[in-house]
């Protein structure tokens, strides 16, 4: 049984001067204002424009991320459907093999600190659940059937490819103190570093 924390890897190069000109391109269409590009000015039209609610200039950039995280958490993640995802499929890995190192990751819960009781508990029931997925294996199930008896601190990697606006809208719900906490732990480190490479959009 292997544990391990969330994380993730924005896998979209990203050059910020580049993506700054390509939307103020995309926006001065808007108002046919492309003979005012100069120096600093797509920081400028963006700010205004994010400003004044005009938003849709923006979807004309995606990035995509490889996230790691818990089985429940992907679930929520992929209700934001103006999005594109490709997630590690249960049905066809086999986790016995060596490629997984013949054992099975978790995902350590947020709110779980180590050498807690609760703590114990929690890594009781995750070895119970491997120890059963490899029975099942061990005894010719198929890991679409076996993978019945994982929960949802299951580790899962995952895509996911947003354009500039949905990603905004991601963050402003998925950062929020209510947001779940397994939820935040991936998505308020992501946003800071989305803050650094492109702070006009998420530096706010």
């Amino acid at each position: 049984m292997n544990i391990i924390e969330p994380g993730f890897e924005i896998i979209t190069p990203i050059d910020r001067e580049t993506v700054y000109r390509h939307i103020e391109l995309c926006g001065r269409v808007c108002y046919k204002s492309e003979g005012n590009i100069d120096e600093g000015s797509a920081e400028r039209l963006i700010k205004s424009m994010l400003a004044r609610g005009h938003e849709s200039p923006i979807e004309h950039f995606q990035i995509s991320v490889r996230i790691v995280t818990d089985r429940g958490v992907s679930h929520e993640w992929v209700r934001h459907r103006i999005a594109s995802y490709s997630q590690e499929s249960t049905r066809y890995c086999n986790y016995s093999k060596d490629k997984f190192g013949a054992e099975i990751t978790f995902i350590k819960p947020a709110r779980l600190e180590c050498g807690t009781a609760e703590y114990d508990a929690w890594a009781a029931a995750m070895a119970n659940a491997e120890r059963s997925y490899f029975e099942l294996i061990n005894l010719g199930v198929a890991p679409e059937t076996a993978r019945s008896v994982l929960p949802n601190s299951l580790k899962t990697e995952f895509i996911c490819t947003m354009n500039l606006r949905e990603w905004r809208h991601f963050f402003a719900l998925r950062t929020a103190p209510a947001a779940h906490p397994d939820m935040r732990a991936v998505a308020c480190p992501l946003k800071a570093r989305f803050a650094e490479l492109l702070p006009v959009f998420f530096g706010e």
